[in-house]
């Protein structure tokens, strides 16, 4: 099913629309140029909604609708528990990173490690992070998105261009690019955040649209409802929360350590230590607006697992019925949500399906450029390359880290394109770098004892165990690594603080007993999440 002139007509009024906010909320004052403070922390201005809804946008891109989606096909409701339990994480960050974060008035995660332990390990971690950044995060978001345009668009064939045929993929990859780059490398922060808001949005309705669809295709009566219970009477085995041994895909969400194991450190990283999502947070106007968007962001996470997973279970479902007319049409996971829309989603309400996708791409992507800017400039080149630069001239520098962090992700994002599960591939990788790096932010929140040496071996050592775990041991599941890895980085940093003890106490957090206070509202919020996840768990286990 193609896009007739009505699908075309919504996407590119989101697209004018887009554009058109970021530019505008990105103009400088009269008579004022762009700080720092500007450009990568929007002021320090950033309302709870607003950091909230672009956390979520930020967030849920192609890994999600397309990866995870994917994964829900092969695997189930298991994956969903990375967005379960994503909504516990943030009320944790919340409590307890945020007001450290807030206190000591920071730009980017680097710079915290600089103050907490020294230099050395402040740059060690700010070029791993430029390292998994662009060519992890920001090639596999390229990747996935131009793959839906492709599948959807031009329903995977090659188009023809000055009479040569062309792969969509390169094409899908470079306009993405571009119009992400045509507003947040201008505008900043800033100019992201408030476009997030307004991608939320889409990313919701038309997401939520597709899943009303795509549950109507499974029912005899066209009721999504019936739709979902049907869901589960003809594919029980993907609505398995905690996988067993015996599943295929154990190796990807190992049993009961999901709940009690190395999803926390993955979670405990991403929401709390990883400088592309901490970023708004860090820009709130206060504490408590800071943490009521993360307690905002924690409530979307429950609808999340609705969107991006249930459409992979329903492909699943219909493509692998014999009596069904599309059976055997998906061979690949991650082609499932692409083929929901191909297939069941009406003309002329497919254009706001497919701006949601957009607008989940192009967020992910307009913040990951962002997130790279900022380290770049403030940790590497503001840290050791000029120190003397001035506030303009160090948004000049973001802006041009932005743009060559692109150019630098575009040839990655086409080897990307024999994965099997792109979202599996993300987290496993992103895994070898979370272990150590939320080891070196727990005990430097919370240890006095915890030196520079420690932390600079452990930022080191991630990399070390997770490749010698993953060579010498590779049927061990990789987020039981990453729980075996944080350990060892935890014993690695106590191991130094015992053997050469350094002076620490001029960098210590420093905490009042009134510190990780919440308001009332925050805790109702706290305590509805948490019920909510408690039934799932009940009745899915």
């Amino acid at each position: 099913m193609h896009f007739n002139y009505l699908d075309y007509g919504i996407l590119i009024a989101y697209l004018l629309l887009i554009l058109g906010v970021g530019l505008w909320v990105s103009r400088p004052k009269p008579g004022e140029d762009k700080n720092a403070s500007d450009y990568f922390l929007a002021s320090k201005g950033l309302s709870w909604w607003v950091i909230g809804a672009s956390l979520i946008a930020s967030n849920i891109s192609a890994e999600q609708f397309i990866g995870m989606s994917g994964s829900g096909f092969a695997i189930g409701m298991g994956i969903a528990s990375y967005e379960f339990m994503a909504a516990i994480t943030l009320i944790i960050v919340a409590v307890f990173f945020m007001p450290i974060f807030l206190k000591m008035g920071i730009y980017t995660m680097p710079e915290f490690l600089a103050r907490r332990y020294d230099e050395r390990v402040k740059t060690t971690m700010a070029i791993f992070w430029l390292g998994v950044f662009v060519f992890v995060n920001l090639s596999s978001i390229l990747y996935l998105g131009a793959l839906t345009i492709k599948n959807v668009m031009f329903n995977g064939a090659d188009v023809h261009l000055f009479g040569r045929a062309v792969d969509p993929l390169w094409i899908g990859i470079i306009l993405l690019g571009a119009f992400s780059a045509a507003y947040s490398v201008y505008g900043g922060l800033k100019s992201v955040a408030i476009t997030d808001v307004i991608q939320v949005v889409f990313l919701i309705g038309g997401g939520l649209f597709t899943t009303y669809v795509a549950l109507q295709a499974t029912s005899d009566n066209h009721s999504a409802v019936d739709g979902f219970a049907k869901l589960m009477n003809r594919a029980p085995e993907k609505f398995d929360m905690i996988l067993d041994k015996g599943n295929p895909q154990y190796t990807n969400l190992p049993g009961i350590s999901v709940l009690i194991g190395g999803m926390w450190i993955a979670n405990l990283y991403y929401w709390g230590c990883n400088q592309y999502i901490i970023q708004r947070a860090l820009a709130a106007k206060s504490i408590r607006e800071a943490q009521t968007g993360l307690a905002f962001a924690g409530v979307l996470k429950l609808l999340l697992p609705l969107i991006v997973v249930i459409p992979g279970i329903v492909a699943y479902v219909i493509t692998r019925d014999a009596q069904s007319p599309h059976f055997g049409e998906i061979t690949k996971p991650d082609a499932a949500y692409p083929w929901l829309l191909h297939r069941f989603v009406p003309n002329g309400v497919k254009g706001l399906a497919f701006a949601a996708l957009v607008a989940a791409i192009v967020s992910s992507l307009s913040s990951m450029m962002n997130s790279i800017s900022t380290i770049f400039t403030m940790d590497i080149y503001h840290g050791h390359i000029h120190k003397a630069a001035s506030q303009t001239h160090l948004v000049r520098v973001g802006r041009i880290a932005a743009a060559v962090a692109l150019i630098v992700a575009i040839p990655v994002a086409i080897a990307l394109q024999n994965l099997d599960q792109a979202f599996q591939f993300i987290q496993e990788f992103t895994g070898f770098v979370s272990p150590g790096a939320l080891a070196i932010f727990l005990l430097g929140f919370f240890w006095k004892r915890a030196t520079a040496n420690g932390a600079l071996l452990a930022a080191l050592g991630t990399f070390v165990f997770s490749f010698a775990l993953k060579s010498l041991l590779p049927q061990v599941p990789f987020l039981d690594r990453m729980l075996i890895v944080f350990a060892l980085c935890v014993g690695v940093m106590v191991i130094m603080a015992y053997a050469a003890p350094g002076k620490s106490a001029p960098r210590l957090v420093e905490t009042t007993s009134g510190m990780f206070a919440t308001s009332t509202g925050f805790k109702l919020t706290s305590i509805v999440i948490t019920l909510v996840l408690i039934v799932i768990y009940a009745c899915w286990w």
